[in-house]
């Protein structure tokens, strides 16, 4: 099969090695007489529509190439008939250029959060000029509080009764907070909340790094039109913790302040020319309603039996949700 796709694109002696950092996408490095490129098999269980995902990455590699021919970018590979999306065995498929750089795993100091945070902060500051109404949106409703906090009502209605009983402390915590869902309508219903090219998954391997510098914003299948505070507040619960939504020790769940400090910095010398001072208001409520959100998301899924999220037993969207519980209630003491 591999071969076949390597003849699409017309790569001479190509061998395929699998690289495991992703969970969604299946992706391959493969190396060639033409040179090193990223193929990737797309998930469409996720993303339902491939074609928006290739027409967004497609949009704004042709905008760079017309307005900043020196932007350093993941741009898609044409096949031999000139297609950046290819069909094979059912499966869709496309590749890059490779560029040389590090993505990490883990996030390890406030200087790569920083860096991080400034990476996709010039991500969305490169496209500000970019005509926004040309983006597809490729998950609806992906970063709605209130779509979110809806589902979690239901579950709790419909779901599991051993399961509803098992979680009622979380259940309660999530219901007392629900002054987040009408601050997020008040925000998103603002004048001066403006929807720009957005990331929408800022977690710290969708970055590439050089030794200690950030040189470019990866894995674009969620970008879409949306609000600042998602990338920011994505930031905030993937960079401010030293442990992941796996840790169920949660008393090893902290904020480092200076991660904080990191991320706002980083951001806001790339973004902070652009954010209104109503956005700027929301800097901190950005960090608070996306782990709000993910916290609303898995616990709906416990109550629904692990519909969505894999699971390796039976409590573990229960956990997740009491980690992201724990992160809110620290994240706020420092606020």
């Amino acid at each position: 099969m591999m071969q076949s796709i390597f003849d699409q694109y017309g790569w001479g002696n190509a061998t395929a090695s699998p690289l495991t950092q992703g969970l969604i996408n299946q992706t391959f490095e493969v190396s060639s007489v033409q040179g090193e490129f990223i193929l990737q098999n797309i998930n469409t269980q996720v993303f339902k529509d491939p074609f928006a995902i290739d027409h967004n990455i497609n949009a704004i590699g042709q905008y760079y190439n017309t307005n900043q021919t020196d932007q350093l970018f993941t741009f898609l590979v044409p096949n031999l008939r000139g297609e950046t999306l290819i069909e094979s065995a059912g499966k869709h498929y496309r590749a890059f250029k490779k560029i040389n750089g590090i993505a990490l795993d883990v996030l390890s100091t406030a200087s790569q959060a920083k860096a991080a945070a400034n990476q996709f902060g010039q991500f969305t500051a490169s496209l500000i000029e970019f005509p926004i109404a040309q983006l597809k949106v490729t998950i609806p409703q992906f970063h709605d509080l209130a779509l979110r906090y809806h589902q979690f009502e239901q579950a709790f209605i419909h779901g599991d009764a051993n399961r509803i009983s098992q979680a009622k402390e979380a259940i309660l915590f999530l219901q007392s907070h629900q002054a987040y869902v009408k601050q997020w309508l008040h925000f998103t219903g603002h004048q001066d909340a403006h929807l720009r090219v957005t990331h929408h998954d800022t977690k710290i391997s969708n970055v590439l790094f050089k030794e200690d510098a950030a040189i470019c914003v990866i894995d674009l299948d969620t970008t879409m039109p949306g609000y600042f505070m998602s990338d920011v507040g994505d930031m905030c619960r993937t960079y401010l913790c030293p442990v992941n939504e796996a840790c169920q020790d949660l008393n090893q769940i902290k904020v480092l302040p200076e991660r904080w400090t990191a991320i706002q910095e980083g951001y806001l010398e790339a973004m902070g020319e652009f954010l209104t001072n109503f956005e700027k208001d929301h800097f901190a409520f950005s960090g608070q309603s996306i782990i709000y959100m993910q916290a609303l998301r898995f616990l709906t899924d416990f109550l629904e039996l692990d519909q969505y999220y894999r699971v390796e037993r039976p409590d573990q969207n229960l956990d997740r949700t009491n980690n992201q519980i724990q992160l809110l209630k620290v994240f706020n003491q420092i606020l």
